[in-house]
């Protein structure tokens, strides 16, 4: 397969662990010559970027604020990011750039390499794109599910609500200072920034419950922790950063994506990340 390359897009976008996965997937696929590069871009240079985009492209990992505008931009869009109603991915194709969301695989593959049921009650925190993406992780599917989403203000959840309707997954919505949905959860997804759940660590959590947290560096956070205290699977988003960026490589490639190799130099570059 001759050279290829690929980047992360975003701004700001120094902070992306993204290169760091990417390049290893090559190393270990043996993809001589293949860059993975990251790109200042905010979305008002989006389009432009993807016209003057060389040949070699095959691709584009998208993070903030571009992941709504990956949509608008793009010529065809598969139906989970039409769903979501957002990308992180943009795929080069012969009928123009198509659009797509490895965000709620990462989610999805990151709580089953946990052993982590996704059934009962689930919180979700937050209402937004990553949210987004745990609504598309918890849709479908045959277990029994009741999905409660918490968000400060449950005026501003519109969006959210949008895509659980596309999705056709009942959700309700609760204040995020209401203890009583935390505590009733079986698995609670967090997807707020980083210090946003701080304050709810003093919850007396049990070991019936489950965790994901979006959040991976620094690690544990204070969530994580009481989780663990009492004794409560913990899944790190290191874990969903590694999953969404392993499908990744696999729509660019077209390759199997070295899972481990990518684990690796996660670990390597965020010691302690938990992935």
């Amino acid at each position: 397969m001759p050279p290829r390359s690929a980047a992360v897009l975003g701004k700001p976008v120094g902070h992306s662990l993204s290169p760091v996965l990417h390049r290893a997937a090559y190393r270990a696929l043996g993809l001589t010559g293949w860059r993975y590069t990251a790109i200042e871009c905010d979305e008002p240079e989006l389009a432009g970027l993807l016209d003057r985009s060389a040949e070699d492209v095959v691709g584009y990992s998208c993070t903030m604020p571009l992941k709504r505008q990956v949509l608008r931009v793009a010529a065809s869009a598969s139906p989970a990011a039409t769903a979501i109603g957002a990308g992180n991915t943009l795929l080069r194709t012969p009928a123009g750039w198509h659009a797509d969301n490895t965000d709620w695989i990462g989610i999805r593959d990151a709580l089953a390499a946990a052993s982590v049921p996704v059934s009962g009650r689930v919180a979700v925190l937050g209402a937004g794109g990553t949210a987004q993406a745990a609504l598309a992780a918890l849709a479908g599917g045959t277990a029994p599910r009741q999905v409660q989403v918490l968000v400060r203000e449950p005026s501003r959840a519109a969006e959210l609500l949008a895509t659980a309707g596309r999705l056709a997954l009942p959700v309700t919505v609760a204040p995020l200072a209401d203890p009583e949905p935390w505590l009733a959860a079986d698995l609670v997804i967090a997807t707020l920034p980083p210090g946003a759940a701080d304050s709810y660590a003093g919850l007396p959590f049990s070991n019936r419950q489950a965790l994901l947290d979006a959040v991976y560096t620094p690690w544990p956070t204070p969530l994580a922790a009481a989780f663990a205290a009492a004794g409560a699977p913990v899944v790190s988003g290191a874990a969903m950063l590694l999953y969404q960026a392993a499908r990744q490589v696999e729509l660019m490639t077209g390759s199997a994506a070295p899972v481990e190799a990518m684990r690796a130099a996660l670990r390597a570059a965020v010691p302690g990340c938990a992935a």
